[in-house]
């Protein structure tokens, strides 16, 4: 059945005499009066329909948000799309189809690894001295050269440690397996089937799109993205994703408990939690970026909630949101 467009459904949601709707309205309100200034929008749809919305801040209900690391999330939906499509596959190293990086240690990763990160590269964005450190890349003047020079840190497939580099590769290594850029690519086989028509993609200095972070979406897009997640990938019953692909990509590969307060465990690009709900376990799979950017997937409750944050750098910022989650698992 097609969904109807999301003005018309929160039209529908503001007036059904619907109890659990206007407790989660109320719990948004509710964040008006938090001290910082600087949430911007939270989503909330459950069965694809819009149930609950808020804009904070001065955010503009179409303005863009930039989701800073969440889009690695995305960058594992494309990943999932070019093995669909038989461009690459997770078994092959980032060399088979990046040549200009084959024969450094970056070309020898196997794509599963790099997804997981796992990779092995001396790669580390909590640590400012790590080589292949997010502001290192970001501030390279040849990014290819940089992904060349990274070093190998230890056995790839073993030590679970956070970085943007190994999201920035899977980028790349799409754009060459698929033979457009990423954003072209994410435009075709992603926004459009989902009636996403307004983006931004940072790029790096040599044009490419920044596959670990930087897309700039608006808040109801991002729910779109999670409702595709949640929907096992079929839009208005049209297969966009394989489901083989997605169960991968949420599946519990890495137990990343120990050293992410947030997270239980981590997948392709894509984190997952267990929350205590009054007695009940709620898995909950998401997209998380700097700051308190959030697309949650919760399928024990058919829903999806999107937040936007420019909490940017602020470690109030994801607690922010896990408060914002908690409250909604709490009142629906």
């Amino acid at each position: 059945m097609r969904r109807l467009p999301l003005p018309l459904l929160l039209l529908v949601a503001l007036h059904a005499p619907c109890a659990a709707g206007a407790s989660l309205a109320q719990v948004l309100q509710e964040f008006d009066h938090d001290s910082h200034a600087d949430l911007r929008a939270v989503v909330v749809l459950r069965d694809g329909a819009l149930v609950a919305e808020r804009y904070y801040n001065g955010q503009a209900q179409n303005g863009l948000h930039d989701m800073r690391s969440a889009g690695k999330s995305v960058t594992a939906l494309l990943v999932g799309a070019a093995v669909a499509r038989g461009q690459l596959a997770t078994t092959g190293t980032v060399g088979q189809y990046w040549p200009e990086v084959a024969g450094s240690p970056a070309g020898q990763v196997v794509l599963d690894n790099l997804l997981t990160m796992r990779s092995g590269l001396a790669a580390f964005d909590e640590d400012a001295a790590s080589p292949g450190n997010e502001d290192k890349l970001d501030e390279a003047p040849d990014p290819t050269a940089f992904v060349r020079g990274v070093p190998k840190a230890g056995a790839a497939g073993t030590l679970y440690r956070y970085n943007s580099l190994g999201a920035y590769i899977a980028g790349r290594v799409v754009e060459r397996a698929s033979g457009v850029e990423l954003d072209t690519f994410a435009g075709s086989v992603l926004f459009a089937p989902l009636g996403i028509t307004r983006w931004q993609w940072g790029r790096d200095v040599a044009g490419h799109a920044k596959g670990q972070g930087n897309l700039s979406l608006r808040p109801r897009d991002m729910a779109r993205i999670g409702q595709l997640v949640l929907d096992d990938g079929v839009v208005d019953g049209k297969r966009v994703l394989a489901s083989s692909w997605l169960q991968a990509a949420l599946a519990p590969r890495v137990a990343i408990g120990e050293v992410d307060r947030y997270a239980d465990h981590y997948g392709y690009f894509w984190y997952g939690k267990t929350y205590d709900v009054a007695g009940e376990n709620v898995k909950v799979s998401f997209a998380s970026g700097n700051g308190g950017n959030k697309i949650y997937v919760i399928p024990a409750r058919r829903m999806v909630v999107a937040v936007a944050s420019s909490a940017y750098g602020k470690p109030y910022g994801q607690r922010r949101s896990e408060d914002i989650l908690k409250a909604l698992l709490a009142a629906d």
